[in-house]
């Protein structure tokens, strides 16, 4: 089994590898990591659908949300490479739980997690309308990008807008995803601190790797960011 400071190392340099778009070297850095966290396993699928293979993606979100059934950030993907591979109904499903996950409030924000995206409610209801669109349920399709407006920002306002437009002319939505290029990242003290040496000179971690559970945002305490 690898050490801590091993995964630490390969999860790191893993994500500086994706950062600069080097997609071969960040699957083989994430996939050295033995046993890997659900996080990690959630990055090699967000780098499998980079690199345009949406079917190895599935499998990497299959592990990573066996792993952590909470991950909702990982349902919404994992919607999206079943959505690119014409598994409509298994991406509705996914969207589904994406939104259950949510428990009635407006976003999660992963960014303590080392993964800067906010998950919001109105975008997985647009998710929604995707699979709805390609489909042919125009009508549900309709009544869940009324659920996202109403849900969603200003900023937001217009594009939704577009989006009913398309739906009421029948013309397919396509889904929206984690930024291009976002991956969970350790944090920053677990780099920072990657190798302190003691007295003997012996290499050692001395933080614990996994923050605090997520807890997500009430309506109250989110601030939009479009």
């Amino acid at each position: 089994m690898a050490s801590l400071r091993d995964l630490l190392r390969d999860w790191h340099q893993g994500a500086q590898a994706v950062a600069r778009g080097d997609w071969d070297c960040a699957l083989r850095l994430f996939s050295s990591i033995s046993e890997p966290p659900a996080r990690v396993s959630f990055n090699v699928g967000c780098v499998h659908l980079l690199a345009g293979d949406p079917e190895a993606a599935l499998r990497a979100f299959d592990q990573a949300v066996t792993k952590d059934a909470c991950l909702a950030v990982g349902f919404l993907q994992r919607g999206v490479a079943n959505f690119q591979l014409e598994r409509f109904m298994e991406a509705l499903s996914d969207f589904q739980r994406t939104l259950a996950q949510l428990r009635d409030n407006t976003a999660i924000d992963y960014t303590q997690l080392g993964l800067r995206f906010k998950l919001q409610a109105w975008e997985v209801l647009f998710n929604m309308a995707a699979v709805q669109s390609q489909l042919g349920l125009w009508a549900e399709a309709a009544c869940s990008l009324g659920d996202a407006i109403s849900k969603g920002p200003e900023g937001a306002r217009n594009g939704l807008d577009v989006a009913l437009g398309q739906v009421q002319k029948q013309v397919p939505l396509q889904p929206r995803q984690v930024p291009r290029g976002e991956v969970f990242r350790p944090h920053r003290r677990h780099v920072e601190h990657l190798e302190p040496v003691d007295f003997l000179g012996k290499a050692k971690v001395r933080e614990a790797l996994w923050p605090g559970p997520l807890t997500p945002q009430s309506p109250r305490a989110r601030h939009w960011v479009s």
